[in-house]
C-alpha cells in the first residue's frame, strides 16, 4: 500500500513539472511573422504603459523583480521569436503591472519570499543539529520537538508557493493575455496556444509547490532515522 502511496506522490509532483516543460517546448519554435521577440516586446509593453522598468537577459529562469524593476527573460525567451518567447515577456510584464499598481498580494509574496528563504535555512540547520543535541542530552524529545521546528520551517516555501498561485494566473489572464490581444501582437488563432502557455506559465508554481512537499516529506523521512 506505501509503494502506491508513494508512487502516487510522486506521479502528482512529477507531471506538472512535465507538462510545462512539454508546453514550453512545443511552442519554442520560430515564427517569422511575429513582429519581435520576446525581448523586443517586453521593452514595447514596458514603454506603451510607461512602468518604468528595466529588461535584461539572463542564463536561465524568467521572472520580475519588484526590487531593482527589472523584466528578466531567459536567453531564449529574450531573443526568441515564438509564442513561449511572447506569452513568457507578457507574463512577466504583467507582474510588473502588479507592481505599478501596488498590488497588496504582490507585496506580501515579497515579504514571504524572504521570510521563507531565513526559515528554510534556519530549518535545515535545526534539523541537522537536533539528533546531535538528543544525543548530548539524552532526551529523545528535545530533538523531536527541534526537528518538527525545522520541517514547519521548511514547510513555510509551500505556504509561499500556495500564494503564488492567484498572482501568477492575474499575471497570465488579468495582464499578459489582455495586453497581448489589446495590441494585436499574436493573430487570434495563435491566442489558443498562448493561453497555453500562460496556463503553464502560472502552472510552474504548482509545480513548486508540489517539490516543495517533497522536500519536507523527504526531510521527514531523514528525521525518522
Amino acid at each position: 500500500m506505501i509503494p502506491i502511496l508513494i508512487a502516487i506522490f510522486l506521479f502528482l509532483i512529477y507531471v506538472p513539472q512535465l507538462w510545462v516543460s512539454y508546453i514550453m517546448n512545443k511552442y519554442s519554435k520560430t515564427i517569422t511573422q511575429l513582429p519581435g521577440t520576446g525581448g523586443e516586446l517586453a521593452q514595447h509593453l514596458i514603454e506603451r504603459y510607461q512602468l518604468n522598468v528595466s529588461v535584461e537577459m539572463i542564463d536561465t529562469g524568467d521572472h520580475y523583480d519588484p526590487q531593482t524593476k527589472t523584466v528578466r527573460l531567459s536567453s531564449k525567451n529574450y531573443n526568441g521569436k515564438s509564442l513561449t518567447a511572447i506569452a513568457i515577456a507578457a507574463h512577466e510584464v504583467g507582474h510588473a503591472v502588479q507592481d505599478f499598481r501596488k498590488e497588496n498580494l504582490l507585496i506580501v509574496r515579497g515579504r514571504m519570499v524572504e521570510t521563507a528563504q531565513r526559515f528554510e535555512k534556519i530549518g535545515a540547520g535545526i534539523i541537522f543539529i537536533a539528533p546531535i543535541i538528543s544525543a548530548v542530552t539524552r532526551m529523545p524529545a528535545i530533538g523531536l520537538f527541534m526537528g518538527i521546528i525545522g520541517l514547519l520551517s521548511i514547510a513555510s516555501t509551500v505556504v509561499v508557493h500556495l500564494i503564488s498561485l492567484p498572482l501568477e494566473f492575474d499575471a497570465s489572464f488579468n495582464k499578459a493575455l489582455p495586453l497581448l490581444e489589446e495590441g494585436n501582437y499574436v493573430s487570434k488563432h495563435d491566442l489558443i496556444s498562448v493561453r497555453r502557455v500562460l496556463f503553464a506559465a502560472a502552472l510552474t508554481y504548482v509545480a513548486a509547490a508540489l517539490s516543495s512537499l517533497f522536500n519536507v516529506w523527504r526531510w521527514i523521512k531523514i528525521l525518522k532515522r
